[in-house]
């Protein structure tokens, strides 16, 4: 896979180089061009012309306003939806209407429909030999059916229920006779599909209406019958006459009622008038009988006669007791007419009574026999209701027996379609059409020329050019090694995170120490560095440790393995490593990372340098895609995730996409440290010259923080200050001093 890669990204394709090869060529391609363009001239220029005809028909109710049958508010409903006309276009292609067609204009005769009716002499021949089939053997219908339908386009207008039939032929005169005759075929064939249809209802409806008539007839009988045998006669308002009698005679019943209430009133008044002594001026009863009113007239006038004698005379004269005496018999005769006019009343009462129960009787009589004349209305209407649907139905159908027969009488059957449109004899050719057909060919053939030519250009590899790509390491050729020195260390020693204290007092004595000790660590011991012994005074003798130069220990910094035996011990996850000291510090975390995965775990080294210190020594070219075109969202896990050429490591480089567009998804760092954690068993991310806000999308569980180390100088130990101020107290010095250059290969591996 990774000289894939290598061969892929060392070479990229001169764009001047590759389209100057048009100009080059210009002179083939345009003759090829012309060459093509003639030949499509003759071709167009030979081709037997064809000519294309059209009528058009319209899908509507002919049938009149005075002639349609059953005229009503649904006579105005389109006579056909849009599946219906499409099943019209189905029928004008039908075989029995391009049959018929096809033997009213003898279309077998004519060889552009039949090749067996003048087939040339390397036709004859082609058959004998087998190279084709023989036509004879296919019935003459069938060949020319089959011409039809191939030149026949039968189709609707979208949105319309409008019908094109297009036909196509090397005659123009039947291009226009073929498509009218098919619109005359059909247009005969449904007036037909209308007789016959008619022709069936008449059928149909004749032996119906006999049958029905005898039915109405045994209906009404039945009916008749029943009315007779109940004894339901009809009286007004079409109601049987139990029923009316009883409504009568409670109409009579309520009237008597009421007269013998108002009776015994008007005596009830009376007697308690007489009872009691009083008036009988007041009831109208009394007032009413004409005897009365003449006693009370005589009574008037001796009142008066007493009034006025009793002027002259005394109260005991005679004549004025004469008169006292006729006016108290005038009162006792009223009295007696009150009472006769009371038992008059009281006589009306009783009448009245006497009346009434007879009525009451008489009701009870009627009431029962209007229900059981009614349990008979219930039968005699079902008896009715089925006689009148059956006559109306006999009537229905005897209405449209007549319509029926008067039109099959008339041959009045209007189709439903209309042609509004006959075709004509074209005038020119649809096909071919020489000049797009040239201008076509042009085109194309210049096009295909130019396409192979850039092709042909690019497959040559004259259009390829080196990739700028960083110089690769000389192969190293494998030297003896020196004797390696031994040293005793009872125990190894364990990785010592340095405190706050004791880097500050190793800057100080840092800044002490004469650039002429710094230089030479690796001849003396600096001064003062047992007084800051970073492992306060737990420092052994080292074991025997094979290590291609010693490791003098300032700031308290390990080696290549001992970070590594840190990390594989500790089972961390991720590893996170600060090269305060720009790109060249960036060696570190290469080494840590192939000393893990030397160790047999899977290795993963993230690069997120600015310049891709740490992933150029490990890959071939950097322009591989990386993290930055996984960030924008360009490449994927699988496209960015590339094999380092010295060790069983993977790396993914910084990436080719614009690094402001790629930071503007930093936010995604986390789930992609997540996801690599989870697929890898250690993650090293060289972070460069950064600070603890720049590895706090970085950290999670299981991280180890790494401060590489060249030069212990202010700078080294600074960084180190802010990263435990940030909240970073366990993090760990590390120095790559001793150790091969990160692209030297290691020996018995091979470079890819």
């Amino acid at each position: 896979m990774s000289g894939a890669q290598s061969t892929a990204a060392d070479l990229d394709v001169d764009l001047r180089q590759l389209f100057a090869s048009l100009a080059r060529n210009w002179l083939r391609i345009v003759v090829v061009a012309l060459i093509v363009t003639g030949l499509a001239l003759v071709v167009a220029w030979l081709a037997t012309p064809y000519y294309k005809g059209a009528t058009r028909l319209l899908i509507e109710t002919r049938e009149s306003v005075f002639t349609r049958p059953d005229a009503g508010a649904d006579t105005n409903r389109p006579i056909l939806d849009e599946e219906g006309v499409t099943s019209q276009v189905e029928v004008i292609s039908s075989t029995d209407i391009l049959k018929q067609v096809a033997q009213k204009l003898d279309l077998a005769r004519l060889p552009e429909f039949d090749e067996a009716a003048d087939m040339s002499v390397a036709g004859r021949l082609m058959v004998i030999a087998g190279l084709k089939s023989d036509p004879n053997e296919v019935p003459a219908d069938e060949r020319v059916l089959k011409k039809m339908q191939e030149k026949l386009n039968v189709y609707r207008v979208d949105k319309s229920r409008v019908i094109v039939i297009e036909f196509s032929s090397q005659d123009p005169k039947l291009a226009a006779e073929i498509p009218n005759a098919i619109a005359d075929t059909y247009i005969a064939v449904q007036g037909n599909a209308k007789l016959e249809s008619n022709s069936a209802a008449t059928d149909w409806l004749a032996p119906e209406i006999a049958d029905l008539s005898k039915r109405v007839k045994d209906a009404e009988a039945k009916v008749a019958a029943f009315r007779a045998q109940s004894d339901l006669l009809m009286g007004q308002n079409n109601s049987v006459l139990a029923t009316q009698q009883l409504s009568e005679l409670s109409s009579e019943l309520s009237r008597v009622r009421a007269s013998r209430a108002s009776a015994e009133a008007t005596a009830d008044s009376v007697r308690k008038a007489l009872a009691s002594g009083g008036s009988l001026d007041s009831l109208p009863e009394v007032l009413s009988s004409n005897l009365i009113q003449r006693l009370r007239e005589r009574q008037v006038q001796l009142q008066n006669q007493i009034a006025d004698l009793s002027t002259t005379l005394l109260d005991s004269h005679p004549r004025i007791r004469s008169l006292r005496s006729q006016l108290a018999d005038l009162d006792n005769q009223i009295r007696r007419e009150a009472e006769k006019v009371l038992a008059g009343l009281r006589t009306e009462a009783q009448t009245a009574q006497a009346r009434e129960n007879q009525l009451v009787a008489d009701l009870n009589t009627l009431k029962a026999e209007s229900a059981r004349a009614g349990e008979e209305q219930v039968e005699l209407n079902a008896l009715e209701r089925e006689a009148n649907a059956q006559r109306q139905l006999l009537e229905s159908y005897m209405t449209r027996y007549r319509e029926a027969s008067s039109r099959e009488d008339r041959n009045y059957l209007p189709v439903d379609a209309r042609i509004f449109s006959r075709a004509v004899t074209p005038a020119e050719p649809y096909f071919p059409k020489i000049l797009p057909i040239v201008s076509a060919a042009f085109v194309a053939s210049l096009l295909l020329m130019a396409i192979g030519t850039l092709l042909a250009e690019l497959f040559s590899g004259r259009a390829m050019r080196p990739a700028a790509r960083p110089l690769r390491p000389e192969p190293v050729a494998e030297v003896s090694m020196p004797a390696v020195q031994e040293q005793v260390v009872p125990e190894p020693i364990a990785p010592v995170t340095p405190e706050p204290e004791a880097v500050e007092a190793a800057v100080a004595v840092m800044s002490a120490r004469p650039p002429a000790v710094l230089e030479n660590d690796e001849e003396e011991a600096p001064p003062d560095l047992d007084n800051h012994d970073p492992h306060d005074g737990s420092y052994e003798e080292p074991e025997v440790v094979a290590t291609a130069a010693p490791l003098h220990s300032v700031l308290g910094e390990i080696d290549i393995a001992m970070a590594a035996e840190k990390l594989i011990a500790g089972g961390a996850a991720r590893a996170i490593v600060v090269s305060p000291e720009g790109d060249e510090a960036a060696a570190t975390a290469v080494l840590v990372a192939r000393e893990v995965a030397d160790a047999g775990l899977r290795v993963l080294l993230l690069d997120l340098t600015a310049s891709g210190a740490a992933s150029r020594p490990m890959l071939d070219s950097a322009l591989l895609p990386g993290i930055t075109n996984l960030l924008a969202s360009e490449s994927q896990f699988s496209d960015v995730i590339h094999p380092d050429h010295y060790s069983d490591c993977h790396v993914i480089p910084v990436g080719t996409a614009d690094p402001a567009r790629a930071m503007r998804a930093a936010d995604r760092l986390p789930i992609i440290m997540q996801s690599l954690t989870t697929a890898y068993d250690l993650v090293v991310v060289e972070c460069g010259p950064t600070d603890g806000q720049g590895i706090r999308r970085l950290v999670g569980e299981g991280t180890e923080v790494f401060v590489s180390v060249l030069e212990p100088d202010d700078t080294v130990a600074e960084a180190a200050v802010k990263l435990i101020e940030n909240g970073y107290p366990d993090l760990t010095l590390v120095t790559p001093d001793g150790r091969p250059t990160p692209g030297t290969p290691v020996p018995g591996r091979s470079a890819a």
